[in-house]
This record gives structure tokens, C-alpha cells and sequence, in this order.
């Protein structure tokens, strides 16, 4: 079924990378669907909230593994963006057994991924697990921590970069003012 699944939608485009939107430079918010005590929450918010503080995350709850599980993941995406309140989402589930993954690779939540219009990171699994839901996506991460880390900016980097633009910005207003006095 995976084999048979994955050659369907990679010969209909699903995977193609002409049909990926760009993740956002600097997100105003973030949205996850995930379980609601999943430890990809608490990976991907922890990145978030280290990364970025000032930004907000919401949550779109969803069973994370069993029986009718790609329903409720399905049913979670299409919500988040009917309410287009982020501009991107990560969709994501920890590490587990591929029949804890399975649902990940069933067609109502590749196909909810792809037609959605805001920007999808998927992170479902560990390193070496993965889903169709990650190729459907616009980008695949690893693992949830990864994903988060794509959506959000470094701010110690961004701090960094803004102190050297200010110590550039004070030599060049410090030239400028020398070279007005010595006129």
C-alpha cells in the first residue's frame, strides 16, 4: 500500500518541489498538530519559545497513533487552515512503530497537506522514520525540534547581527559627523 501510494502521488506531482511554498522568513505565528501530550509538543514548543519568545504558537490537537487517527489528524490540518491564523504549521509526531506512524502515510492527511494554502513543515518521526505526509509537505524535517528550528529564527544570531549593524551604523555616523566638522 505505501509502495503503491508513493508511485500515485509521485506521478501525479504530489512530492514535486514546483509545487512548494516557501516557509516564511520570520513567522508572526506558528502552528503544530499534534497529540496534545506528545512529546513532539513539548520538543517543538521548547524550540519555539527558546528560539523566538516574542512569537506565538497556537496547538491543533490530534491523535498521535490508532485506530481512525489519520481522520483526526486530516480533520485538524483542514481547521488550521480554515483559520488561517498562522503563517506556517508543522505537523508532527515523535518517534514510534510504523503502525504508530501509519497514519501518516494514509491518503486523507497527505491530501489535506497538500491542498492547504499556508506553508507545511512535516516532522513526523525520528531521523530515519519518516512519512508521506513529510514529502507532501512543503519541507521535511527529521524530527520536531528540526522542524521548529525551520520556522523560527535564531535570535541569538539575529541579536548578534543587529549589534554588528549597529556598530557598523555608529562608525559610518561617526565619519560622517568628523568629516562635517572638518569642513
Amino acid at each position: 500500500a505505501y509502495e503503491r501510494r508513493t508511485a500515485q502521488w509521485q506521478a501525479e506531482g504530489a512530492f514535486a518541489s514546483e509545487h512548494k511554498k516557501p516557509l516564511p522568513t520570520w513567522a508572526q505565528c506558528t502552528g503544530i498538530v499534534t497529540g496534545p501530550s506528545a512529546a513532539a509538543l513539548r520538543d517543538a514548543g521548547t524550540t519555539l519559545k527558546r528560539r523566538t519568545p516574542e512569537t506565538p504558537f497556537t496547538v491543533y490537537t490530534t491523535a498521535s497513533q490508532g485506530a481512525g487517527n489519520e481522520f483526526q489528524s486530516t480533520q485538524a490540518i483542514k481547521t488550521a487552515a480554515q483559520h488561517a491564523e498562522c503563517d506556517v504549521w508543522i505537523v508532527c509526531r515523535g518517534v514510534g512503530s510504523i503502525e504508530d506512524l501509519w497514519s501518516f502515510n494514509e491518503e486523507p492527511v497527505g491530501r489535506a497537506i497538500e491542498v492547504c494554502a499556508i506553508s507545511v513543515v512535516g516532522g513526523v518521526g525520528h531521523e530515519t522514520d519518516f512519512a508521506l505526509a513529510d514529502f507532501v509537505a512543503d519541507v521535511r524535517a527529521p524530527i520536531p525540534t528540526c522542524a521548529a528550528e525551520l520556522v523560527s529564527p535564531n535570535r541569538q544570531e539575529l541579536l548578534h547581527r543587529l549589534a554588528q549593524a549597529r556598530g557598523w551604523l555608529r562608525a559610518v555616523l561617526g565619519q560622517r559627523c568628523f568629516d562635517a566638522g572638518q569642513k
